[in-house]
Order: structure tokens, then C-alpha cells, then sequence
């Protein structure tokens, strides 16, 4: 695979597993089950326990196990065609990935924000 064609698949493999990261810790059709997983992760008696059941708390955590899932199943391999290129790819996508997170996350916000200043303003109206 050519180079432009790797960076290519990395801006778009990095897109299912934002949204897939995002969806799995912030949305409310997981809501119950991550409910599940914040009190495991403060109440278990190991360390083990508690983490394992953090991870599907952070989208930043969670998308590390998203980026392995979607590199065996796509063999996706960033600059080297061997090992290397699966680690280098995974923390490319990582990456990559929590970007959009991040940008998704900000126009949310601002999304919102505008929502509530419109009902502020027809509230006034």
C-alpha cells in the first residue's frame, strides 16, 4: 500500500472507532451499563477489577481496545509492512480517533449552548 494511501485509511479508519469510543462511554443507549462499570470501577477491592471496568468509562481508554479490534480485523499497518507497522498504526489511530472525539465533543457543547440561549430568548418573546 502506498503512503497516501495509508494516510488515507488512517483519517478514515480513525472515524468508527471515534464514533464507535464515543457512543460505548457517552451515550445514553450505554447508559445503563456504564452506570455499571463507574460504580465497579470505585467499589471493587482489586485494582485489576477497577480499571478493567474504567475502561469502558473513558472514550480515550476505550478507544486503545477499538484501535486493536479494528487493526486485527483490517490488518491495517502504518509505514512498515511487519510488527512495527501495527504499533505504529495503532497510536496513529488513537490519535487520530480522539481528535475527532475532541472536535465532536466541542461542537456538541457549542450546540447545546446555542439550544439554550434560543429557549432563553423565546422564553422572553
Amino acid at each position: 500500500m502506498e503512503l497516501n494511501e495509508q494516510v488515507i485509511w488512517l483519517f478514515v479508519l480513525a472515524i468508527p472507532i471515534a464514533c464507535i469510543a464515543w457512543t460505548v462511554t457517552h451515550e445514553e443507549v450505554f447508559k445503563e451499563p456504564r452506570e455499571y462499570c463507574i460504580r465497579k470501577s470505585k467499589d471493587c477491592h482489586t485494582i485489576v477489577q477497577r480499571k478493567f471496568f474504567y475502561l469502558f468509562t473513558c472514550e480515550y481508554c476505550f478507544s486503545h481496545y477499538v484501535t486493536i479490534f479494528m487493526l486485527i480485523l483490517t490488518r491495517y499497518t502504518l509505514l512498515l509492512h511487519d510488527w512495527r507497522g501495527y504499533i505504529i498504526a495503532g497510536f496513529a489511530l488513537v490519535w487520530i480517533a480522539n481528535i475527532y472525539m475532541s472536535l465532536y465533543a466541542f461542537l456538541r457543547i457549542d450546540i447545546k449552548k446555542e439550544k439554550i440561549l434560543t429557549q432563553k430568548e423565546e422564553e422572553t418573546v
